[in-house]
């Protein structure tokens, strides 16, 4: 069972953190965010191919910061899928708007369905 204090909960959120940091111009990148931002055309791409009603200036940024880590993990990691999703639904539940985790959910499950085809 995940909890808050669970070290890959935490590195998940720290890294959501960087990235809407990083949302606002910062001059410096976070250690744990260097290889999303060097991916984020590729991540960006997804993100927009799965919710293409939704340009990425137009999603709220912390919307946005938790869409890119969870892609970039999506993309790039052997970490279950499920396990992305349900996170990045948690985090969206916690720090988003009210239908942030909905949207979330609906994007990462169709970059999860192109990712298959």
């Amino acid at each position: 069972m995940k909890t808050s204090t669970d070290p890959r909960h935490k590195k998940r959120l720290a890294r959501v953190f960087a990235m809407f940091a990083h949302s606002f111009s910062s001059p410096t990148i976070a250690e744990d965010i260097t290889t999303l931002i060097s991916n984020i055309t590729k991540i960006d791409q997804a993100i927009s191919q799965a919710a293409p009603g939704w340009p990425l200036k137009n999603i709220n940024k912390i919307d946005l910061a938790i869409l890119r880590v969870a892609t970039d993990e999506l993309l790039s990691s052997d970490t279950p899928p499920k396990v992305v999703i349900d996170e990045a639904v948690e985090i969206a539940k916690k720090y988003g708007a009210e239908n942030s985790s909905s949207f979330i959910n609906g994007v990462l499950g169709t970059i999860l369905k192109n990712k298959e085809k």
